[in-house]
C-alpha cells in the first residue's frame, strides 16, 4: 500500500540537499512527507543501494529503507502473550517442586 510518491526533475544541488533534508529526519527517527504527514522511523533499518545502467548512457540509483513500525514492536499477538504466561507458569511450578534425587552408596 503506497503511502505517498512524489516524483520530479530537480538539479543536482537539489537533489543533494533533499537527500541532507531526508538523512536528518531518519536520523532524528521520523521521516515527514506531503502536507502533514509523517512516518516514524525504528532504531535498525534494512538498507539497500542498487545502480544500474538502464541503457548506453542512462543510469539510475535507487535506495531503500524498509523497517517494522516502531510502535507495534512492542506489540505482541494474544496467543504468544497467552504461550509466555504459560510458560512462566510452568516455570514457576517446577522451581516449587522439590526436584527427586537419587543417592548412592559406594563401598
Amino acid at each position: 500500500m503506497d503511502i505517498y510518491e512524489d516524483e520530479r526533475t530537480v538539479s543536482r544541488a537539489d537533489l543533494a540537499a533533499w537527500l541532507r533534508q531526508v538523512a536528518s529526519q531518519v536520523e532524528a527517527g521520523q521521516v515527514f512527507y506531503g502536507a502533514a504527514g509523517a512516518v516514524a522511523v525504528a532504531d535498525q533499518v534494512h538498507c539497500e543501494l542498487e545502480i544500474e545502467q538502464e541503457g548506453k548512457d542512462e543510469y539510475s540509483i535507487e535506495i531503500e529503507f524498509s523497517w517494522v513500525n516502531p510502535a507495534a514492536e512492542g506489540e505482541k499477538p494474544a496467543a504468544a502473550e497467552g504461550e509466555k504466561a504459560d510458560a512462566e507458569k510452568a516455570a514457576a511450578t517446577e522451581a516449587d517442586e522439590e526436584p527427586e534425587t537419587e543417592s548412592s552408596a559406594t563401598a
